[in-house]
């Protein structure tokens, strides 16, 4: 899905479910699939991404590493994942390239659950979702440090300290 040759713009459409059942309390919000997390048909796909291995760590779990042991992994401590952005254009994986946004329906998954607790993955989601849903929802999110391979100013170690709110009450 989407056309990777560079500097061309494609047009994507998220396409996959949010993950999230009536008892998450935390969602986690990140701006678009990567083209690598579009072509697995799930979250957070490229290998280099640390967000399974840093999620992992500060949940005290091992690293999952099917599409099941993610979900498995995050909905038995509460927390939910899902995108800003629903469709758009865009530049491969390019977070900088997106243009012409489409924002996610965030209504169906808060009315569902007992989200109180927004947390953006990275500037962009963050600024996305207080442009287009903190309206909506009047909840404010947290922006905490892109897991993305692209943000080289935070190591593992910078990255854990940052995140480890996420952690602060979750569910055993």
């Amino acid at each position: 899905m989407g056309n990777k040759t560079e500097g061309r713009y494609s047009h994507v459409v998220h396409s996959f479910a949010p993950v999230y059942r009536e008892d998450s309390e935390i969602l986690i919000l990140g701006s678009l699939p990567s083209v690598k997390s579009r072509e697995q048909g799930f979250y957070y796909g490229h290998p280099q991404n640390r967000f399974w291995r840093l999620l992992a760590e500060l949940l005290g779990c091992g690293i999952p590493k099917t599409i099941a042991e993610k979900k498995d992994m995050m909905l038995s401590h509460g927390i939910a994942v899902y995108d800003v952005v629903l469709e758009c254009d865009i530049i491969g994986s390019s977070d900088s390239s997106i243009k012409n946004v489409v924002p996610v329906n965030l209504k169906k998954m808060l009315d569902g659950s007992r989200i109180t607790r927004i947390y953006a993955n990275g500037r962009l989601a963050g600024k996305l979702y207080s442009c287009y849903l903190e309206p909506q929802t009047g909840i404010p999110a947290t922006v905490l440090p892109s897991t993305s391979p692209a943000n080289a100013a935070y190591n593992m170690e910078r990255l854990k300290d940052a995140w480890r709110v996420i952690v602060s009450g979750v569910a055993e």
